[in-house]
């Protein structure tokens, strides 16, 4: 509950529990500014009938979801953008991290950030200042070469390295419906710390036969990340360029749907506007919404916002 000075427009923060006992009695209490010390009446009853009608913030609890595969060119950074704005297009908020030094989340939105998850983790800026609004309901914290001189500064920490980008982002848990984070090929001390961060992993697999076998590869990194670290687990396996004109691909969707059932995800076929919509800087929904991968992405966002009726 909020009571402002009538002289200086100071604002203070006023406990209900301490003028509950006066509620009802009709009197009027006296309050000191902290600021310039004038004194001024308080009408109690006013006051709490007030704070009732004053609607508490919303408050949020992100669900922290990192796309990653040691393999690279499996789609990665397509799907946690297009992921992210779908979800964003369905009324979300989302956080979208790019913790990758090529920096392409931003490219592919058509954006430059000034800053971004460089300066969030040597605290250089504050959060919001590293944050840039990229579409409505959806905020980047960009990556980009910067990143290289950050693995080098976690590398040399002697203890608690693997917490770095949990206790940088720690403020941003409340504020969104869902954190994003797109990660880079290979295996190093910045994705280990995104593990220790995230409690979902989604991993896009190309349906062609290193793919499959950096699959495996992955599942055994996270295996050791989850004797540490119970919270992270494998949710979504996203079967990407899936080519219907030939058998091949289709023949290792089925073999990925017998070995993870629980997990599989609906193929994202493949679709040269996937391609070329980067060039434009826009999403799959903005630059081809009625193509099949636009199609694909939808019915992604739905399994993982639980909505069935999200982008319908």
């Amino acid at each position: 509950m909020i009571i402002v000075c009538p002289k200086c427009s100071r604002k203070h923060n006023v406990s209900l529990d301490a003028v509950k006992p006066h509620i009802g009695s009709g009197k009027k209490l006296t309050a000191t500014c902290k600021s310039c010390r004038h004194r001024f009446p308080v009408h109690v009853d006013a006051l709490f009938a007030q704070a009732g009608q004053q609607e508490p913030p919303k408050t949020y609890k992100a669900r922290k979801i990192c796309v990653t595969l040691s393999k690279g060119g499996v789609g990665k950074t397509t799907t946690a953008v297009n992921l992210g704005s779908g979800l964003a297009l369905a009324g979300y908020k989302v956080l979208l991290v790019d913790t990758d030094t090529q920096g392409q989340s931003a490219y592919i939105l058509g954006r430059k950030p000034a800053a971004g998850l460089t300066e969030l983790l040597t605290q250089e800026l504050t959060p919001r200042e590293c944050i840039l609004e990229a579409r409505k309901n959806l905020w980047l914290l960009g990556g980009g070469k910067s990143l290289a001189g950050v693995k080098r500064i976690i590398d040399r920490k002697s203890f608690g390295a693997e917490w770095t980008l949990s206790e940088a982002m720690s403020a941003l848990d409340h504020e969104y419906d869902f954190i994003i984070m797109d990660t880079s090929p290979g295996w190093d001390q910045l994705i280990v710390n995104v593990l220790f961060y995230a409690t979902e992993v989604l991993v896009p697999v190309a349906l062609e036969i290193m793919p499959l076998h950096g699959l495996s590869e992955f599942l055994k990194s996270l295996g050791s990340i989850q004797k540490y670290r119970k919270e992270i687990q494998l949710k979504y396996i996203v079967p990407t360029f899936l080519d219907t004109r030939i058998k091949g691909p289709q023949n290792l969707y089925a073999q990925l749907k017998k070995l993870y059932p629980e997990t599989i995800c609906s193929p994202i076929r493949y679709n040269e506007s996937l391609s070329e919509a980067p060039s434009f800087g826009k999403t799959i929904f903005e630059f081809a919404p009625g193509s099949t991968a636009s199609a694909d992405y939808r019915k992604l966002v739905r399994k993982v916002s639980l909505n069935e009726n999200a982008l319908l």
